[in-house]
């Protein structure tokens, strides 16, 4: 009995003095791990939740997209010239300022945001630098000719550049304040980039990779200040507090080929196949909650039209010559209930319909051939002008999230557009009575029906 005893006391002992020595080995992992916390072991990153990875996502597909437009800037330039040939508006020399002077407005009255009005100084500046290095030395290396003809330094735009590293700037420093003031700074941004095409400076391509170069000469110039104070911001314990209210809301650029489903100008006889063309425009939703929202989009599209030869209703033709008539464009908006549903943290769902207005360009008509004495081998025989119509739309999108407050969506939507035409014909058909009175005023009415496919570039707020 009493060995039974001794044994037990032995090892309750043991037990005791092992309990002992297993918390006293856990509470000085514990306060290791609380003194130096880079120290303990951390799960591995998936590739798209690393840093520098989410950092680098909007210049990449801003540099894919310059590179992807490269050989049709041309045609690009060309939809310009069709529909504002002299656009001459220099709102964007003073509008690429805009966001930098926004940032300091803000921190001369007293709004907080990442940093002190010193150090934000320092990192704005280093951006500069940067990018001034990146876009000289490329612009003055590859001689790209301005679309004007005015000089070879087009590619990259110095213009998009300095309007997106501002835009940036605004958005390192009070992006987590409020995503409005991103939303504002970008915006300008865009708007910048898009009067370097109008006034026919710059090619898109230029715009596009002006555009990266911006952003990631700010994300650079951040980077190494970081670097030199240890930390990422003065005021980032206060603003760390702030949170949003998870709800979808978003701001997105898109752009996207459009497929007619109906033969636009079928009733006209211009025409007897459907249209392919191209959607460019802005959407944007505010979500109530996050399922249901109201959203608007604004967009524009055009249409090439293809040349038809010239024949009798005999079926003979008429030589060489045919009609060719100027591409259809459409500037559409619309507004609508918007639904959200989300997979994951990283896939959601986005369902709308919405209705509104479209506006169409005014177009001619030519003849075409070579008999035809004039420089271009063409005679205008009639203008067309369609009326202002409604426009509904309904689409779905599906979007991948990089971080919560940027995604890549792929949307499809489909238009329908009850157009009417009125033509105008040339005063040589006037002057035949009775093709004044079968030609001249003649109106058709056309169903403007399309699917359009496309990305857009999603930022949440």
């Amino acid at each position: 009995m009493k060995k039974i005893a001794l044994a037990s006391a032995i090892l309750l002992h043991l037990h005791c003095y092992k309990a002992q020595d297993t918390i006293h080995t856990r509470n000085l992992q514990a306060d290791l791990a609380m003194i130096h916390p880079d120290n303990t072991l951390q799960e591995k990153k998936p590739f798209f939740k690393k840093e520098w990875v989410k950092k680098s996502v909007a210049p990449a597909i801003l540099f894919s997209a310059a590179a992807a437009t490269w050989g049709e800037k041309e045609n690009i330039r060309e939809v310009r010239n069709r529909y504002l040939p002299n656009f001459k508006v220099k709102y964007d020399d003073y509008l690429q300022y805009a966001p930098a002077a926004t940032v300091y407005g803000l921190k001369l009255a007293g709004v907080k945001g990442r940093n002190n009005i010193g150090r934000a100084t320092l990192s704005y500046g280093t951006s500069l630098v940067i990018m001034a290095i990146l876009v000289n030395s490329i612009k003055y290396t590859a001689k790209v000719e301005r679309p004007d003809g005015s000089k070879n330094n087009s590619f990259p735009s110095g213009h998009a550049a300095m309007a997106f590293t501002n835009a940036s700037f605004l958005h390192k420093e009070y992006g987590m304040v409020n995503s409005a003031y991103s939303i504002a700074g970008y915006g300008s941004a865009t708007l910048t980039g898009l009067g370097r095409n109008l006034n026919n400076r710059h090619w898109v391509p230029d715009i596009l990779a002006g555009a990266g170069i911006g952003i990631i000469s700010t994300e650079l110039g951040y980077f190494f200040i970081d670097k030199i104070y240890k930390n990422k911001g003065d005021n980032l314990s206060i603003l760390s507090r702030i949170q949003g209210n998870d709800y979808p809301s978003f701001l997105a650029l898109k752009m996207g080929t459009a497929l007619g489903t109906t033969n636009f100008l079928r009733e006209s006889e211009l025409d007897d196949k459907k249209q392919v063309g191209f959607e460019g425009g802005l959407e944007g939703a505010y979500f109530f909650s996050k399922k249901w929202g109201v959203g608007a989009d604004i967009s524009f599209s055009s249409f090439p039209i293809k040349s038809q030869r010239i024949t009798f209703d005999d079926g003979q033709g008429f030589g060489d010559h045919e009609i060719k008539t100027q591409s259809l464009g459409f500037l559409a908006a619309g507004i609508g209930p918007y639904y959200s549903h989300e997979f994951s943290d990283k896939w959601q769902l986005t369902l709308k319909a919405t209705a509104g207005y479209s506006a169409t360009a005014s177009g001619k008509v030519f003849v075409k051939g070579d008999g035809i004495d004039t420089p271009t081998h063409e005679l205008q025989i009639a203008r067309y002008k369609p009326k202002p119509a409604f426009r509904w739309n309904t689409g779905a999108s599906i979007t991948y999230k990089f971080n919560p407050g940027l995604g890549l969506t792929l949307y499809s939507d489909y238009n329908q557009i009850n157009s009417t035409i009125r033509y105008h014909f040339s005063d040589d058909i006037k002057e035949s009575e009775e093709l004044d009175q079968e030609l001249n005023h003649m109106i058709a009415k056309e169903k403007i029906n399309y699917v359009t496919l496309g990305l857009r570039l999603t930022a949440y707020f």
